[in-house]
């Protein structure tokens, strides 16, 4: 095979690839277009009670990076995301990360109960409310945040995330 046939059969791959990103980009843009600004000032107050019945407040985990997961227990991208949020635990320490989910729209607390149990969470489950929902621009499941240690929203996505893209965006967060 000749440099040119090589060179060409690569920059179509090259292409086709860069395509593939920027599509991804303009899509991922779009859906977070109505999320909280990255630029604004700090997040919107949590302060609510865990599944567990304890209180739980965001100013309580001030002071370092905090991933904040909304999600429903009806939604199947929750749950096909819930193990990368327990992975991300076993792999970012209490200390270096607060990760916290938030159940919304749900009817009952055994719903979220199960849930919970169901995918083995091993972080605080926190029991939303419309008031949350609207505060943090909830308009889709899963949606979440990375705050930086002064609780400032850093990233925001809405919809399915890897292991790897929830690591990588919480870990350029300080």
């Amino acid at each position: 095979m000749s440099v040119r046939a090589i060179i060409r059969r690569h920059s179509t791959l090259l292409m086709q690839t860069l395509l593939f990103v920027v599509a991804f980009m303009a899509v991922s843009a779009y859906q977070a277009r109505n999320l909280l600004a990255t630029d604004a000032g700090p997040a919107p107050t949590l302060r609510a009670a865990t599944l567990r019945g304890d209180d739980f407040d965001l100013d309580d985990v001030k002071g370092k990076p905090a991933l904040i997961y909304f999600f429903a227990p009806w939604c199947r991208y929750c749950a096909a995301s819930a193990d990368n949020i327990v992975r991300l635990r076993r792999l970012r320490s209490e200390e270096n990360l607060a990760i916290v989910v938030v159940a919304l729209d749900w009817q009952e607390h055994e719903q979220i109960l199960n849930y919970a149990t169901k995918h083995e969470l091993n972080v605080p489950v926190v029991m939303g409310n419309s008031e949350i929902a609207t505060d943090w621009k909830i308009h889709g499941f899963p949606t979440y945040y990375v705050l930086d240690s002064d609780h400032r929203v850093a990233r925001r996505d809405f919809g399915y995330s890897t292991q790897l893209g929830l690591l990588w965006r919480s870990w350029l967060t300080k």
